[in-house]
């Protein structure tokens, strides 16, 4: 088997739900659902994170299609793949970015989760405006 159903790649402001994710990536030939979650962690680095907001150029899911596109049709072994990345004001504890891959085993399942982590990481416009707990903030470039 060769190549993978996209079943979801977007960018929303709507709260992220994992299982709702590994629902959509459902296929009875999967013996495998792999799903990664990215939260707001409270900090970065030594300092003291109180809240982000996630902010995305107009192309972001455009931009997130494509590259799961591009990942679902190389991947063999792999039967689903959905992604989500939110944006907007995000506490500590909220669920930022969901991956969940169905496949045949779970070395595909892992491998093809990673590499859309990654790939997702580095190609998305997604800027993250981090407030920390002193009164400073930064901006940090893509997701």
């Amino acid at each position: 088997m060769s190549g993978a159903r996209v079943t979801r790649a977007v960018v929303t402001a709507d709260v992220l739900d994992p299982d709702d994710h590994q629902r959509a990536v459902h296929d009875d030939a999967a013996g495998a659902v792999v799903c990664f979650t990215g939260a707001v962690r409270d900090h970065d680095s030594a300092r003291s994170v109180r809240a982000l907001h996630y902010s995305a150029h107009p192309t972001a899911e455009q931009v997130l299609a494509d590259v799961v596109t591009g990942i679902a049709a190389e991947s063999d072994g792999a039967r689903a793949i959905a992604v989500s990345h939110r944006v907007g004001d995000l506490a500590i504890g909220d669920i930022a970015f969901v991956v969940a891959v169905s496949a045949d085993h779970r070395r595909a399942a892992f491998e093809v989760c990673s590499r859309v982590v990654d790939d997702v990481k580095a190609a998305l416009p997604v800027w993250k405006h981090q407030m920390f707990a002193d009164g400073t903030d930064e901006w940090v470039g893509s997701a």
